[in-house]
């Protein structure tokens, strides 16, 4: 049951997630093409110096939770049950859209949300083998 309803909801659940990251949440073009590489360093200043702890749970754990979907996956593709595999697609599929928001100048190419987007990956995997072992009645 689960299995079907994840078939049905990821795609215009990944086109929604598309239209965020070009065009929604105030999304203007930059002037400038825009890169941040600063692992970490980044995030950690953005937390730092925003104010409102509504704006870091929302960029900050928005960056991973919306990307847990893509960790079940496997339910669809089955060579994506393995972690690698599943990362390898992942990390290739979310640098391709990093870099055309950067060509766009509809966003920052961000090595903190490539970090960010694939932990949420990771962490639907393992959520993926939980719902797997604990209630295989419901994933049919």
């Amino acid at each position: 049951m689960l299995k079907k309803f994840y078939k049905i909801i990821i795609v215009p659940y990944t086109l929604v997630l598309l239209y965020l990251m070009f065009l929604g949440m105030g999304r203007f073009q930059y002037e400038d093409n825009q890169i941040t590489v600063e692992p970490i360093l980044s995030t950690l200043e953005f937390i730092h110096n925003t104010i409102g702890w509504k704006d870091i749970v929302l960029i900050v754990l928005g960056n991973i939770i919306m990307f847990i979907p893509f960790g079940f996956l496997g339910w669809i593709f089955p060579h994506l049950k393995n972690l690698k595999r599943l990362l390898y697609v992942f990390v290739s599929s979310i640098v391709i859209v990093e870099a055309l928001q950067y060509f766009t100048r509809m966003g920052i190419f961000e090595v903190d949300d490539i970090i960010l987007n694939t932990f949420g990956v990771f962490l639907g995997w393992l959520l993926r083998r939980l719902i797997e072992k604990k209630f295989t009645r419901l994933v049919l």
